[in-house]
Protein backbone atom coordinates (compact mmCIF):
# COMPACT_ATOMS: atom_id res chain seq x y z
CA UNK A 1 0.00 0.00 0.00
CA UNK A 2 1.38 3.13 -0.92
CA UNK A 3 1.32 6.45 0.96
CA UNK A 4 0.17 8.38 -1.77
CA UNK A 5 -2.71 6.12 -2.52
CA UNK A 6 -6.48 6.32 -2.29
CA UNK A 7 -6.60 3.17 -0.13
CA UNK A 8 -3.94 4.85 2.76
CA UNK A 9 -6.31 8.12 2.82
CA UNK A 10 -8.72 5.14 3.79
CA UNK A 11 -6.42 3.09 5.74
CA UNK A 12 -4.78 5.63 8.12
CA UNK A 13 -7.62 7.21 9.68
CA UNK A 14 -9.79 3.50 10.18
CA UNK A 15 -6.63 2.55 12.19
CA UNK A 16 -6.32 5.75 14.09
CA UNK A 17 -10.36 5.55 15.36
CA UNK A 18 -9.69 2.40 16.28
CA UNK A 19 -6.46 2.51 17.51
CA UNK A 20 -7.54 5.37 20.08
CA UNK A 21 -10.95 5.09 20.39
CA UNK A 22 -11.27 1.36 20.86
CA UNK A 23 -7.75 0.10 22.40
CA UNK A 24 -7.14 2.96 24.02
CA UNK A 25 -7.29 0.96 27.69
CA UNK A 26 -5.68 -1.99 26.44
CA UNK A 27 -1.70 -1.70 25.83
CA UNK A 28 -1.62 -5.31 24.23
CA UNK A 29 -4.38 -5.06 22.17
CA UNK A 30 -2.98 -1.26 20.66
CA UNK A 31 0.42 -3.32 19.98
CA UNK A 32 -1.57 -6.83 18.38
CA UNK A 33 -3.49 -4.11 16.39
CA UNK A 34 -0.82 -2.36 15.18
CA UNK A 35 0.78 -5.79 14.27
CA UNK A 36 -2.33 -6.96 12.31
CA UNK A 37 -2.76 -3.34 10.55
CA UNK A 38 0.65 -3.80 9.34
CA UNK A 39 0.28 -7.22 7.94
CA UNK A 40 -2.48 -5.98 6.21
CA UNK A 41 -0.80 -2.46 4.96
CA UNK A 42 2.57 -4.79 3.34
CA UNK A 43 0.24 -7.76 2.09
CA UNK A 44 -1.92 -5.38 0.16
CA UNK A 45 0.95 -5.47 -2.00
CA UNK A 46 1.76 -9.15 -1.90
CA UNK A 47 0.27 -11.11 0.58
CA UNK A 48 2.97 -14.22 -0.24
CA UNK A 49 5.36 -12.32 1.39
CA UNK A 50 4.36 -11.93 4.52
CA UNK A 51 5.26 -15.16 5.69
CA UNK A 52 9.06 -14.13 4.88
CA UNK A 53 8.56 -11.43 7.59
CA UNK A 54 7.04 -13.61 9.71
CA UNK A 55 9.54 -15.81 9.70
CA UNK A 56 11.98 -13.55 9.59
CA UNK A 57 11.17 -12.32 13.01
CA UNK A 58 10.04 -15.30 14.79
CA UNK A 59 13.96 -16.71 14.19
CA UNK A 60 15.15 -13.08 15.67
CA UNK A 61 12.68 -13.51 18.18
CA UNK A 62 14.43 -17.11 19.16
CA UNK A 63 17.09 -16.06 18.82
CA UNK A 64 17.38 -13.14 21.11
CA UNK A 65 15.52 -15.44 23.84
CA UNK A 66 18.56 -17.74 23.40
CA UNK A 67 21.03 -14.93 23.49
CA UNK A 68 19.74 -13.84 27.40
CA UNK A 69 20.16 -17.39 28.53
CA UNK A 70 22.93 -18.67 27.04
CA UNK A 71 26.77 -17.31 28.60
CA UNK A 72 29.14 -19.37 26.54
CA UNK A 73 30.85 -17.29 24.22
CA UNK A 74 31.23 -19.71 21.39
CA UNK A 75 27.36 -20.78 21.38
CA UNK A 76 26.45 -17.30 21.34
CA UNK A 77 28.91 -16.58 18.33
CA UNK A 78 26.66 -19.34 16.74
CA UNK A 79 23.08 -18.00 17.38
CA UNK A 80 24.74 -14.68 15.97
CA UNK A 81 25.86 -16.33 13.09
CA UNK A 82 22.67 -18.00 12.50
CA UNK A 83 20.83 -14.70 12.48
CA UNK A 84 23.07 -13.40 10.39
CA UNK A 85 23.17 -16.31 8.12
CA UNK A 86 19.26 -16.34 7.41
CA UNK A 87 18.16 -12.83 7.59
CA UNK A 88 21.13 -11.95 4.94
CA UNK A 89 20.79 -15.27 3.44
CA UNK A 90 17.17 -13.99 1.83
CA UNK A 91 18.20 -10.83 1.20
CA UNK A 92 21.03 -12.17 -0.92
CA UNK A 93 19.18 -14.46 -2.58
CA UNK A 94 15.70 -12.27 -3.28
CA UNK A 95 18.34 -9.08 -4.05
CA UNK A 96 21.72 -10.52 -5.51
CA UNK A 97 21.28 -13.96 -6.87
CA UNK A 98 20.67 -13.00 -10.53
CA UNK A 99 23.49 -10.05 -10.29
CA UNK A 100 26.11 -13.16 -8.95
CA UNK A 101 24.88 -15.19 -11.88
CA UNK A 102 25.03 -12.74 -14.56
CA UNK A 103 28.31 -11.66 -13.45
CA UNK A 104 29.34 -15.19 -13.33
CA UNK A 105 28.42 -15.35 -17.11
CA UNK A 106 30.46 -12.39 -17.34
CA UNK A 107 33.61 -13.38 -16.21
CA UNK A 108 33.47 -16.81 -17.90
CA UNK A 109 32.78 -15.10 -21.36
CA UNK A 110 35.95 -12.81 -20.56
CA UNK A 111 38.12 -15.37 -20.56
CA UNK A 112 36.59 -16.96 -23.70
CA UNK A 113 34.39 -19.64 -22.22
CA UNK A 114 30.33 -19.71 -21.95
CA UNK A 115 28.10 -21.32 -19.32
CA UNK A 116 24.72 -20.90 -19.41
CA UNK A 117 23.11 -21.07 -15.95
CA UNK A 118 19.54 -20.60 -15.26
CA UNK A 119 18.20 -17.18 -14.24
CA UNK A 120 15.16 -17.44 -11.99
CA UNK A 121 12.17 -15.15 -11.76
CA UNK A 122 12.30 -13.46 -8.50
CA UNK A 123 9.91 -10.95 -7.41
CA UNK A 124 11.86 -8.46 -5.30
CA UNK A 125 9.96 -8.42 -1.74
CA UNK A 126 9.51 -4.61 -1.27
CA UNK A 127 11.62 -3.50 1.83
CA UNK A 128 13.40 -6.58 2.51
CA UNK A 129 16.62 -4.67 3.29
CA UNK A 130 15.31 -2.45 5.88
CA UNK A 131 13.45 -4.86 7.73
CA UNK A 132 16.37 -6.96 7.21
CA UNK A 133 18.54 -4.39 8.67
CA UNK A 134 16.21 -3.40 11.62
CA UNK A 135 16.10 -7.22 12.70
CA UNK A 136 19.50 -7.71 12.57
CA UNK A 137 20.11 -4.63 14.86
CA UNK A 138 18.30 -6.37 17.56
CA UNK A 139 20.41 -9.73 17.46
CA UNK A 140 23.24 -7.74 17.22
CA UNK A 141 22.77 -5.71 20.08
CA UNK A 142 21.27 -8.63 22.16
CA UNK A 143 24.69 -10.19 21.64
CA UNK A 144 26.80 -7.21 22.62
CA UNK A 145 24.03 -6.94 25.84
CA UNK A 146 23.09 -3.87 24.78
CA UNK A 147 19.74 -4.70 24.82
CA UNK A 148 17.35 -7.15 26.78
CA UNK A 149 15.44 -9.80 24.74
CA UNK A 150 12.22 -9.19 24.27
CA UNK A 151 10.06 -12.06 25.70
CA UNK A 152 6.89 -10.31 24.37
CA UNK A 153 6.51 -11.56 20.47
CA UNK A 154 3.18 -9.31 19.58
CA UNK A 155 5.49 -6.42 20.88
CA UNK A 156 8.87 -7.73 18.85
CA UNK A 157 6.82 -8.56 15.78
CA UNK A 158 4.98 -5.32 15.82
CA UNK A 159 8.15 -2.85 15.86
CA UNK A 160 9.62 -5.47 12.77
CA UNK A 161 6.56 -4.84 10.56
CA UNK A 162 5.50 -1.13 11.99
CA UNK A 163 3.52 -0.25 8.86
CA UNK A 164 4.77 4.03 9.33
CA UNK A 165 8.35 2.76 8.28
CA UNK A 166 7.93 -0.97 6.92
CA UNK A 167 8.90 -0.94 3.53
CA UNK A 168 11.52 2.42 3.21
CA UNK A 169 12.33 3.49 6.80
CA UNK A 170 14.09 5.28 8.79
CA UNK A 171 15.81 1.44 9.81
CA UNK A 172 15.22 1.90 13.69
CA UNK A 173 17.16 0.82 15.78
CA UNK A 174 15.30 -1.86 18.47
CA UNK A 175 17.16 0.07 21.13
CA UNK A 176 14.50 3.15 20.30
CA UNK A 177 11.88 1.84 18.80
CA UNK A 178 11.11 -1.72 20.47
CA UNK A 179 10.48 0.12 24.13
CA UNK A 180 8.28 2.06 22.74
CA UNK A 181 5.95 -1.38 22.58
CA UNK A 182 6.28 -2.06 25.77
CA UNK A 183 5.04 1.42 27.40
CA UNK A 184 1.37 2.89 27.25
CA UNK A 185 0.17 5.50 25.04
CA UNK A 186 -1.14 8.38 25.43
CA UNK A 187 -2.86 10.89 22.72
CA UNK A 188 -0.73 14.24 22.18
CA UNK A 189 -2.62 17.26 20.84
CA UNK A 190 0.78 18.95 19.82
CA UNK A 191 2.22 16.08 18.62
CA UNK A 192 -0.68 14.90 16.06
CA UNK A 193 -0.79 18.11 14.76
CA UNK A 194 2.88 18.03 14.73
CA UNK A 195 2.61 14.71 12.59
CA UNK A 196 -0.19 16.55 10.48
CA UNK A 197 2.37 19.10 8.57
CA UNK A 198 5.10 16.12 8.53
CA UNK A 199 2.90 14.17 6.55
CA UNK A 200 1.69 17.22 4.64
CA UNK A 201 4.96 18.22 4.17
CA UNK A 202 6.15 14.92 3.04
CA UNK A 203 3.32 14.84 0.45
CA UNK A 204 4.33 17.85 -0.79
CA UNK A 205 7.59 16.25 -1.72
CA UNK A 206 6.72 13.40 -2.75
CA UNK A 207 3.52 14.33 -5.00
CA UNK A 208 4.64 17.79 -6.28
CA UNK A 209 8.21 18.18 -6.22
CA UNK A 210 9.15 14.61 -6.54
CA UNK A 211 7.32 13.22 -8.91
CA UNK A 212 6.84 16.15 -11.59
CA UNK A 213 10.73 15.83 -11.73
CA UNK A 214 10.57 12.40 -12.50
CA UNK A 215 8.83 12.87 -15.39
CA UNK A 216 11.06 15.50 -17.04
CA UNK A 217 13.96 13.36 -15.39
CA UNK A 218 12.77 9.64 -17.33
CA UNK A 219 12.29 11.47 -20.50
CA UNK A 220 16.09 12.65 -20.94
CA UNK A 221 17.23 9.61 -19.28
CA UNK A 222 15.76 7.37 -21.87
CA UNK A 223 17.35 8.59 -24.78
CA UNK A 224 20.75 10.39 -23.46
CA UNK A 225 22.32 10.27 -26.44
CA UNK A 226 20.01 12.40 -27.94
CA UNK A 227 19.66 15.60 -25.75
CA UNK A 228 22.36 18.22 -25.31
CA UNK A 229 24.37 19.07 -22.47
CA UNK A 230 22.00 21.61 -20.84
CA UNK A 231 19.28 19.30 -20.90
CA UNK A 232 21.22 16.37 -19.17
CA UNK A 233 22.33 18.86 -16.93
CA UNK A 234 18.91 19.81 -16.06
CA UNK A 235 17.52 16.57 -15.76
CA UNK A 236 20.81 15.36 -13.45
CA UNK A 237 20.18 18.37 -11.49
CA UNK A 238 16.12 17.51 -11.24
CA UNK A 239 17.06 13.90 -10.17
CA UNK A 240 18.73 15.28 -7.09
CA UNK A 241 16.05 16.31 -6.36
CA UNK A 242 13.77 14.03 -7.50
CA UNK A 243 15.32 11.03 -5.08
CA UNK A 244 15.59 13.32 -2.40
CA UNK A 245 11.59 14.64 -2.34
CA UNK A 246 10.56 11.07 -2.60
CA UNK A 247 12.98 9.43 -0.26
CA UNK A 248 13.10 12.79 2.16
CA UNK A 249 9.14 12.40 1.56
CA UNK A 250 8.39 9.01 2.50
CA UNK A 251 10.46 9.49 5.95
CA UNK A 252 8.21 12.81 7.15
CA UNK A 253 5.47 10.67 5.69
CA UNK A 254 6.32 8.39 7.96
CA UNK A 255 7.60 10.33 10.79
CA UNK A 256 4.40 11.72 11.09
CA UNK A 257 2.20 8.67 10.63
CA UNK A 258 4.04 7.45 13.70
CA UNK A 259 3.37 10.31 16.33
CA UNK A 260 -0.56 9.82 15.06
CA UNK A 261 -0.39 6.44 16.98
CA UNK A 262 2.45 7.94 20.15
CA UNK A 263 5.57 6.43 18.20
CA UNK A 264 8.50 8.35 17.80
CA UNK A 265 10.99 7.81 14.78
CA UNK A 266 14.51 8.76 14.37
CA UNK A 267 14.85 11.68 11.79
CA UNK A 268 16.03 10.45 8.68
CA UNK A 269 17.29 13.63 7.21
CA UNK A 270 18.29 16.73 7.96
CA UNK A 271 18.17 18.85 4.51
CA UNK A 272 21.66 17.16 3.64
CA UNK A 273 21.76 19.48 0.50
CA UNK A 274 22.57 22.45 2.65
CA UNK A 275 25.99 20.73 3.52
CA UNK A 276 28.96 21.99 3.19
CA UNK A 277 31.10 18.96 2.09
CA UNK A 278 30.58 15.35 1.44
CA UNK A 279 31.19 14.39 5.06
CA UNK A 280 28.70 16.77 6.17
CA UNK A 281 26.29 15.46 3.58
CA UNK A 282 26.63 11.59 4.72
CA UNK A 283 25.32 12.83 8.52
CA UNK A 284 22.07 14.49 6.95
CA UNK A 285 21.51 11.85 4.54
CA UNK A 286 19.42 9.13 4.83
CA UNK A 287 21.24 8.88 8.58
CA UNK A 288 19.89 5.17 9.51
CA UNK A 289 21.46 3.91 6.70
CA UNK A 290 24.93 5.58 7.68
CA UNK A 291 24.83 5.08 11.03
CA UNK A 292 23.62 1.58 10.66
CA UNK A 293 26.54 0.82 8.76
CA UNK A 294 28.97 2.78 11.09
CA UNK A 295 28.02 1.03 14.22
CA UNK A 296 27.73 -2.44 12.74
CA UNK A 297 30.65 -2.95 10.21
CA UNK A 298 32.52 0.72 10.25
CA UNK A 299 33.77 0.59 13.51
CA UNK A 300 33.88 -3.35 14.39
CA UNK A 301 36.32 -2.90 11.20
CA UNK A 302 38.32 -0.44 13.16
CA UNK A 303 36.99 2.85 12.25
CA UNK A 304 38.89 5.47 12.27
CA UNK A 305 41.57 3.67 14.77
CA UNK A 306 45.36 2.19 13.15
CA UNK A 307 47.64 3.56 10.25
CA UNK A 308 46.33 5.40 7.49
CA UNK A 309 46.17 2.14 5.03
CA UNK A 310 43.32 1.04 7.68
CA UNK A 311 41.00 4.36 7.80
CA UNK A 312 41.36 3.84 3.71
CA UNK A 313 39.87 0.04 3.62
CA UNK A 314 37.10 0.80 5.94
CA UNK A 315 36.04 3.92 4.29
CA UNK A 316 36.07 2.50 0.84
CA UNK A 317 34.21 -0.94 2.45
CA UNK A 318 32.01 1.13 4.22
CA UNK A 319 30.74 3.10 0.69
CA UNK A 320 31.02 0.37 -1.66
CA UNK A 321 28.87 -2.07 1.00
CA UNK A 322 26.79 0.73 1.49
CA UNK A 323 26.18 1.34 -2.68
CA UNK A 324 25.80 -2.27 -2.99
CA UNK A 325 22.57 -2.28 -0.38
CA UNK A 326 21.42 0.33 -2.85
CA UNK A 327 20.71 -2.80 -5.64
CA UNK A 328 22.28 -5.33 -7.62
CA UNK A 329 23.51 -2.89 -10.21
CA UNK A 330 27.52 -2.43 -10.75
CA UNK A 331 26.30 1.59 -11.04
CA UNK A 332 25.32 1.91 -7.37
CA UNK A 333 28.88 0.21 -6.41
CA UNK A 334 30.56 2.58 -8.20
CA UNK A 335 28.43 5.56 -7.17
CA UNK A 336 29.39 4.42 -3.33
CA UNK A 337 33.07 4.04 -4.68
CA UNK A 338 33.21 7.65 -6.24
CA UNK A 339 31.51 9.06 -2.84
CA UNK A 340 34.68 7.16 -1.01
CA UNK A 341 37.02 8.88 -3.22
CA UNK A 342 35.33 11.83 -2.35
CA UNK A 343 35.18 11.70 1.03
CA UNK A 344 38.90 10.32 1.65
CA UNK A 345 40.72 13.61 1.15
CA UNK A 346 38.79 15.24 4.35
CA UNK A 347 39.41 11.80 6.37
CA UNK A 348 43.38 11.99 5.62
CA UNK A 349 43.37 15.99 6.48
CA UNK A 350 41.71 15.33 9.24
CA UNK A 351 38.73 17.61 8.08
CA UNK A 352 35.63 15.01 7.89
CA UNK A 353 34.09 16.59 11.42
CA UNK A 354 34.19 19.97 10.17
CA UNK A 355 30.40 21.59 10.37
CA UNK A 356 28.77 19.32 13.34
CA UNK A 357 26.60 22.16 13.79
CA UNK A 358 22.92 22.51 13.07
CA UNK A 359 22.90 25.06 10.65
CA UNK A 360 24.08 28.29 12.51
CA UNK A 361 24.31 31.62 11.20
CA UNK A 362 27.40 31.25 9.96
CA UNK A 363 25.63 28.86 7.39
CA UNK A 364 24.43 32.08 5.02
CA UNK A 365 27.58 33.55 4.64
CA UNK A 366 29.15 33.38 1.17
CA UNK A 367 32.17 31.36 1.76
CA UNK A 368 29.65 28.79 2.89
CA UNK A 369 26.94 29.17 0.58
CA UNK A 370 29.46 28.43 -2.16
CA UNK A 371 30.60 25.20 -0.45
CA UNK A 372 26.77 24.57 -0.36
CA UNK A 373 26.61 24.97 -3.84
CA UNK A 374 30.15 23.21 -4.88
CA UNK A 375 29.07 20.13 -2.28
CA UNK A 376 25.52 20.16 -4.22
CA UNK A 377 27.15 20.55 -7.80
CA UNK A 378 29.88 16.75 -6.38
CA UNK A 379 26.70 14.94 -5.05
CA UNK A 380 24.48 16.03 -8.11
CA UNK A 381 27.57 14.25 -10.87
CA UNK A 382 27.69 11.02 -8.30
CA UNK A 383 23.75 11.18 -8.77
CA UNK A 384 24.27 10.33 -12.45
CA UNK A 385 25.48 6.69 -11.80
CA UNK A 386 22.84 6.09 -9.29
CA UNK A 387 20.52 6.96 -11.71
CA UNK A 388 21.52 5.70 -14.59
CA UNK A 389 20.30 1.69 -16.05
CA UNK A 390 24.31 0.77 -16.80
CA UNK A 391 27.83 2.07 -16.45
CA UNK A 392 27.95 3.08 -20.11
CA UNK A 393 24.93 5.18 -19.98
CA UNK A 394 26.23 7.07 -16.82
CA UNK A 395 29.86 7.84 -18.51
CA UNK A 396 28.09 9.03 -21.90
CA UNK A 397 26.05 11.78 -19.93
CA UNK A 398 29.19 13.09 -18.02
CA UNK A 399 30.89 12.80 -21.37
CA UNK A 400 28.14 14.85 -23.31
CA UNK A 401 27.84 17.04 -20.20
CA UNK A 402 31.66 17.60 -20.07
CA UNK A 403 32.45 18.32 -24.16
CA UNK A 404 28.92 20.76 -24.50
CA UNK A 405 27.39 17.98 -26.78
CA UNK A 406 24.65 19.90 -28.60
CA UNK A 407 21.32 17.57 -29.06
CA UNK A 408 17.27 18.29 -28.39
CA UNK A 409 16.55 20.56 -25.87
CA UNK A 410 13.88 19.78 -22.83
CA UNK A 411 11.58 22.89 -21.36
CA UNK A 412 11.10 23.00 -18.13
CA UNK A 413 8.12 24.81 -16.98
CA UNK A 414 7.09 26.61 -14.22
CA UNK A 415 5.23 23.51 -12.75
CA UNK A 416 8.42 22.33 -11.38
CA UNK A 417 10.45 25.48 -10.85
CA UNK A 418 7.71 26.84 -8.86
CA UNK A 419 7.41 23.92 -6.06
CA UNK A 420 11.23 23.51 -6.25
CA UNK A 421 11.51 27.49 -5.51
CA UNK A 422 8.68 26.43 -2.50
CA UNK A 423 10.46 23.58 -1.16
CA UNK A 424 13.94 25.26 -0.86
CA UNK A 425 12.58 28.82 0.38
CA UNK A 426 10.67 26.44 3.00
CA UNK A 427 13.74 24.35 3.83
CA UNK A 428 15.74 26.92 4.03
CA UNK A 429 14.35 29.09 6.59
CA UNK A 430 13.43 26.50 8.66
CA UNK A 431 16.07 23.87 8.56
CA UNK A 432 16.69 24.23 11.80
CA UNK A 433 13.58 22.87 13.17
CA UNK A 434 11.93 19.10 13.05
CA UNK A 435 9.45 20.74 10.20
CA UNK A 436 10.35 23.18 8.13
CA UNK A 437 6.70 24.26 8.28
CA UNK A 438 7.27 25.90 11.80
CA UNK A 439 8.65 28.56 10.60
CA UNK A 440 5.58 30.41 10.38
CA UNK A 441 4.87 31.56 13.71
CA UNK A 442 1.59 32.90 13.88
CA UNK A 443 -2.01 30.34 13.66
CA UNK A 444 -3.29 32.31 10.98
CA UNK A 445 0.04 31.95 8.83
CA UNK A 446 0.70 28.25 9.73
CA UNK A 447 -2.71 27.53 8.42
CA UNK A 448 -2.29 29.55 5.07
CA UNK A 449 0.89 27.48 4.33
CA UNK A 450 -1.13 24.29 4.91
CA UNK A 451 -3.53 25.51 3.01
CA UNK A 452 -1.66 26.44 0.00
CA UNK A 453 0.47 23.04 0.25
CA UNK A 454 -2.43 20.59 0.45
CA UNK A 455 -4.20 22.57 -2.56
CA UNK A 456 -0.50 21.58 -4.94
CA UNK A 457 -0.91 17.96 -3.54
CA UNK A 458 -4.47 17.66 -4.96
CA UNK A 459 -3.79 19.34 -7.76
CA UNK A 460 -0.26 17.46 -8.90
CA UNK A 461 -1.74 14.29 -7.36
CA UNK A 462 -1.41 11.48 -10.14
CA UNK A 463 -4.16 8.32 -9.65
CA UNK A 464 -1.55 5.94 -11.35
CA UNK A 465 0.46 6.32 -7.68
CA UNK A 466 3.65 6.42 -8.46
CA UNK A 467 6.00 4.32 -5.86
CA UNK A 468 8.48 5.77 -4.18
CA UNK A 469 11.90 5.26 -5.30
CA UNK A 470 12.95 3.67 -2.24
CA UNK A 471 10.73 0.68 -2.52
CA UNK A 472 13.07 -1.05 -5.03
CA UNK A 473 15.93 -1.29 -2.62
Amino acid sequence: MLFNSFEFALFLPLCFVIYWFVLQRNLKAQNLFILASSYFFYGWWDYRFLSLIAFSTLVDFLIGIQLSKVKERVRRRLLLTASLLINLGFLGFFKYYNFFIDSLVDSFTFFGASINPDRLSIILPVGISFYTFQTLSYSIDVYRKKLTASKDFISFAAFVSFFPQLVAGPIERATHLLPQFYKKRTFSYNSGILGLKLILWGMFKKVVVADTCAYFVDIVYSDVGSYSWQSLSIAAILFSFQIYGDFSGYSDIARGVAKLFGFELMINFRYPYFSRNIAEFWRRWHISLSTWFRDYLYIPLGGSRGGIKIKIRNTIIIFVVSGFWHGANWTFMVWGFLHALAFLPLLMSKNNRNYIDDFGAETRSFENLFKVLLCFILVTILWVFFRADNIHIANQILYRISTFSSGKAINISLIVIVPLVIQLTIEWFGKTLECPMDIFKSRLASYTISFVLAVFVLIYFDSNNNSFIYFQF
